[in-house]
């Protein structure tokens, strides 16, 4: 085989480790800060795909503008969710059964809620860029693709801003680093959840209406990214936020270099396999050997 044949799937993977970074770090802020496993995050792509749709639908809006405006209504709904369900779960700093059992039955009731709004019918939404290609060198590339990846990138880069620059990415560090010393000092710890919750719901929403441009979709259409979701944060450390990047960067690679071997259609078998691989060996990810490896240095 040429280069080029290794090229190709070297560039779209590198396109879609962006989308998958972006779908991925609500979970990892919300499992940082809360400790809770958010099984309702499926619920949430596939709320963000179906708000996309009904934008483009009935509005005629874009679904990239359907995916900003997605940002800011779905942290406040992840608010919603937050004062009406999850703060009524007693405090912990491990996952708890109970918080699994409620995000899971959550889960259920929004994809029960999508299935009688939105039926059973696959979705699409088809724009004037959804078949269009760019030219990157000797690929070419599909112009949805590379939008999604810049739009991915740009919300990763302001979400890493605001931790590292405002008061509640210091909050949030602190309640992952050490939530009694944070408390200590001041942390209003109760707040800083709920807008965690907030914006990790914000991020699933924002996620799922860029990933409505890849294909087709039904209310169970969150289901095979949140198993996505799980290999690339376990991958990257469960806590970390750069780790995030590369588990998404290697789950990618994994995907679209699988295809070489085994048919599309395994792509599910391959990314449990994975995930079994890293909980096995790696159950600090790779950000926890690559800080291991660090401080040996």
């Amino acid at each position: 085989m040429s280069l080029i044949d290794y090229l190709d799937p070297l560039v779209m993977a590198l396109l879609l480790a962006g989308i998958y970074a972006a779908m991925s770090v609500g979970m990892t802020v919300i499992y940082g800060v809360m400790k809770i496993v958010n099984l309702a995050h499926a619920g949430f792509l596939m709320l963000g795909a179906f708000f996309a749709f009904t934008l483009f639908d009935r509005f005629h809006i874009d679904p990239i503008i359907g995916a900003g405006l997605a940002l800011p209504g779905f942290f406040l709904f992840g608010i919603a969710v937050y004062w009406l369900l999850v703060r009524w779960l007693p405090p912990s700093d491990q996952p708890t059964l109970s918080s699994l059992l409620l995000m899971y039955g959550f889960w259920l009731v929004l994809q029960d809620a999508g299935y009688m709004i939105w039926g059973t019918e696959d979705r699409s939404i088809n724009t004037s860029y959804s078949l269009s290609a760019v030219r990157l060198g000797p690929v070419y590339v599909p112009e949805v693709r590379l939008i999604v990846f810049v739009l991915a990138v740009v919300c990763i880069v302001v979400l890493q801003i605001v931790l590292r620059r405002s008061w509640f990415g210091r909050s949030m560090r602190a309640l992952i680093q050490n939530p009694f010393a944070a408390k200590i000092v001041g942390v209003d710890a109760r707040k800083t959840a709920m807008i965690t919750f907030g914006v990790g719901t914000a991020l699933a929403g924002f996620a799922g209406a860029l990933l409505s441009l890849f294909g087709s979709f039904t209310p169970d259409f969150g289901r095979q990214y949140l198993l996505r979701s799980f290999v690339i944060i376990v991958l990257g450390g469960l806590e970390s936020f750069s780790g995030v990047a590369i588990g998404a960067l290697i789950l990618a690679l994994v995907e679209n270099f699988s295809i070489f071997v085994v048919p599309a259609s395994y792509q599910p078998a391959i990314s449990y396999g994975l995930l079994v691989v890293v909980l096995l060996f790696l159950p600090k990810g790779v950000a926890g050997l690559l800080e291991k490896k660090w401080r040996s240095a």
